[in-house]
């Protein structure tokens, strides 16, 4: 998948959310067609951040069980398959204030370093299916 290096911008880079992680490995996610389809034809980039990598793995466990977890972690936890960037403590801090500011929006701790992660690097686009990333207004959601 290439590599992307923390601390440049990555413009070119999508970004992957956990919806979108979780809409690929549940067959019965009403996106799921949508996700596979997309991941067919994209020919971008994808990394994820580290908390996301995370929450990802929490909620495939909890909603799917843990063999589809750890069959998961096994692609995500692979540095050829799948580039994670680490949010920073600058990210922490902005998605802290994120967080505290939308008191309108149920945004997750995770969301709001995303979204910091994402305006400190300048990427642009994020794969996702969180009804946040469009709330939040500041990228182009695909598919």
């Amino acid at each position: 998948m290439g590599r992307a290096v923390p601390g440049d911008p990555v413009g070119d880079l999508i970004l992957v959310d956990t919806s979108a992680y979780f809409a690929l490995v549940d067959k019965s996610d009403r996106h799921h067609s949508s996700a596979v389809a997309f991941i067919r034809s994209n020919i971008v980039l994808l990394a994820t951040t580290d908390l996301t990598l995370v929450e990802t793995l929490n909620l495939v466990r909890a909603r799917l069980g843990h063999s589809h977890a750890v069959r998961l972690g096994r692609q995500l936890l692979n540095p050829a398959l799948t580039t994670v960037l680490k949010v920073s403590d600058e990210d922490m801090a902005q998605g802290w204030r994120l967080f505290q500011r939308y008191l309108d929006k149920d945004f997750s701790f995770t969301d709001c370093t995303s979204f910091a992660l994402m305006e400190r690097l300048r990427i642009t686009t994020a794969f996702a299916f969180d009804l946040h990333f469009h709330q939040y207004g500041r990228f182009t959601i695909v598919p």
